[in-house]
């Protein structure tokens, strides 16, 4: 199954293109819940939410919704992957507000941070099993052989990364499941990606996994309702591949909703 959203709802620039012009932010969410089956929540990096929160967003949220979540920049920038036992901790007990509706936990490195075998092996210990961690590292010096086997015998899934158009990470399978974040296409309108671009990614991952295997596809590229349209766009192309994917309700040929 393949699992598509958006990183982050809350964009000011998507009333009146997703959102209606009338709906009051608060009920944000539900709209977006409606339409899509998940969303990586990107704010988390910034200010780690309080557990009612997470909890809110549990109840709110239909059945089947999962919410991805980007692990606290005090962790993977000012921690710099040091001392993670307290972080993660902290970090797990506001995310369990999700209960089952937790998705994978996203560990965006920074892009100075050179790669440590030993601290990225000791930061995704502190994690229980259940629990699905994407690393997406942003220094070359992670594209190594050790780097992998840590990722693979912990279970991690590399998070695939997509900037204008073209893969910035290696493409390794390290996990049962796979993550993929697309941050900005090279196709008009600008930051959107083009369906060529879209229809390449579906090939990779279906050439990686299988039908029954878990892969997880964020839209980061928000200006403009750009995430939107290409969420759209590759559930689309994911089902005319025959495979399964969650819901894409928007109809992206229509700049504006009701």
């Amino acid at each position: 199954m393949i699992l598509v959203g958006t990183s982050g709802w809350q964009y000011r620039d998507w009333r009146g293109r997703f959102y209606p012009r009338d709906l009051p932010q608060r009920l944000w969410l539900e709209w977006y819940a409606a339409r899509f089956a998940t969303v990586e929540v990107n704010n988390a990096f910034y200010r780690l939410p309080e557990r009612h929160t997470f909890s809110d967003w549990r109840r709110r949220t239909p059945d089947d919704f999962v919410v991805g979540v980007k692990m606290s920049r005090y962790l993977t920038h000012i921690k710099r992957l040091r001392e993670p036992h307290e972080p993660v901790a902290r970090f797990l007990d506001r995310a369990a507000g999700l209960g089952d509706k937790l998705g994978p936990v996203l560990l965006q490195l920074p892009p100075t941070l050179r790669a440590d075998a030993g601290l990225l092996d000791a930061v995704l210990a502190e994690f229980p099993g259940h629990v699905r961690v994407a690393v997406e590292p942003r220094h070359e010096s992670w594209w190594a052989p050790g780097i992998r086997e840590t990722l693979t015998r912990r279970g991690a899934a590399l998070c695939w990364a997509d900037r204008l158009g073209r893969p910035v990470t290696p493409l390794w399978r390290t996990a049962d499941w796979g993550y993929l974040r697309l941050h900005e296409g090279r196709a008009r309108p600008r930051p959107s990606y083009g369906r060529q671009a879209l229809s390449t990614w579906v090939d990779r991952i279906a050439d990686t996994f299988s039908e029954d295997e878990n892969v997880y596809v964020y839209f980061n590229n928000d200006p403009g309702g750009a995430a939107i349209r290409d969420a759209v766009t590759l559930a689309g192309l994911v089902r005319s591949h025959g495979l399964p994917v969650t819901r894409a309700l928007y109809d992206p040929k229509s700049e504006l909703v009701p």
